[in-house]
């Protein structure tokens, strides 16, 4: 008998690779398929239409215990239209289709879309329809977001080049270290029936429960005359996008730890659980923060960005994926980020 090879001796992408494989291009219009944040298609030669698809999993990707679904609906837009913007694109439209069990009351359900609507709102983008099916196992959510970019300013995972600086929005880990709260505090609450204890913690539960997409650092960039050379979103950890970009572009890196930004308030949860905050910044998921690379020339420009920080520079690809550490130690990158399937 042949042997079956399990899920996760492969992972969500070693699967994507074999399932993919056999993947052809048949019409012109399909300008890039599967391997990027979104497909893109070629209707014009100037405008390009952006397309993502992503799944939301009660159990895998969140937990009802302590997720408010209003906040669900909201993060729910804000995952698919991050890998919009993850292109250098601007998000327009969303479908959006559920499959709900019984245990989940119309009002609910009204709750979610509430929360979807807001994102919507927020974001300038239109709900355009999508599907609703019954589910025996919770709640299931599937975004797919719509958006274009111009040829001359679309950002591929592929391009990064040699010399290259490397660029992240925001700061980075706060959202792992809000989701450790919230399943200490469900831990609590089962063990001895506590009362959640969530003050202090406002922001990292934020990041985590509610996050934002950093749609003005898009139109910061177009502003200055930056177009990045390659860029993703930070969904699955730094180090995993990394990854993403050295691999697809053929290139290394080196990153600095002194550089990686890490809020006050992540650093302070990071030391109440004995973490060092450079371990949820390299490898915690959900920041939904934008990774890119630019051409050095842009230093200057993009140094009066404010919510920009440069951590790196790209290398030859013979040279690895390493970390400089502030001892100035180089250290080897992993991709320890979230995985399907191990999970």
């Amino acid at each position: 008998m042949t042997k079956q090879t399990t899920l996760a001796e492969i992972g969500e992408f070693g699967l994507i690779e074999r399932i993919t494989k056999q993947s052809t291009k048949i019409h012109k219009t399909t300008g890039y398929g599967i391997g990027d944040d979104c497909a893109v298609l070629k209707y014009t030669d100037t405008l390009y239409t952006l397309i993502s698809t992503d799944l939301l999993v009660e159990g895998i990707h969140f937990d009802l215990v302590y997720t408010p679904i209003k906040h669900l609906g909201y993060k729910a837009v804000i995952c698919n239209i991050s890998d919009i913007y993850a292109m250098n694109g601007t998000p327009q439209q969303i479908t959006v289709s559920i499959a709900v069990s019984a245990k989940f009351s119309v009002e609910a359900i009204e709750q979610l879309y509430e929360g979807i609507h807001t994102a919507c709102k927020a974001y300038n983008i239109d709900l355009i329809g999508g599907d609703t099916t019954s589910s025996i196992t919770g709640l299931t959510i599937s975004i797919t977001a719509i958006g274009i970019v111009a040829e001359s300013d679309i950002s591929y995972r592929k391009t990064a080049r040699v010399n290259d600086l490397i660029c992240v929005t925001g700061n980075l880990g706060a959202a792992y270290m809000g989701l450790q709260i919230l399943q200490r505090e469900k831990s609590i609450f089962k063990e001895v029936g506590a009362q959640p204890k969530l003050e202090g913690y406002e922001y990292v539960l934020q990041r985590q429960l509610k996050p934002e997409s950093p749609k003005h650092i898009i139109e910061q960039l177009k502003k200055n005359g930056i177009i990045p050379t390659a860029m993703i979103d930070i969904s699955d950890g730094l180090s995993s996008e990394l990854f993403h970009i050295c691999k697809q572009s053929h290139v290394g890196c080196n990153i600095y730890e002194e550089k990686i930004p890490i809020h006050e308030n992540t650093a302070d949860v990071c030391k109440e659980f004995s973490i060092e905050p450079l371990i949820p910044a390299l490898h915690g998921g959900d920041d939904y923060e934008l990774l890119f690379t630019i051409p050095i020339t842009c230093f200057d420009s993009i140094s009066t960005i404010q919510g920009v920080t440069v951590i790196g520079n790209i290398t030859e690809a013979d040279k690895g994926l390493y970390l400089i550490s502030k001892a100035g130690d180089k250290v080897a990158l992993k991709a320890q980020g979230w995985t399907s399937f191990t999970q």
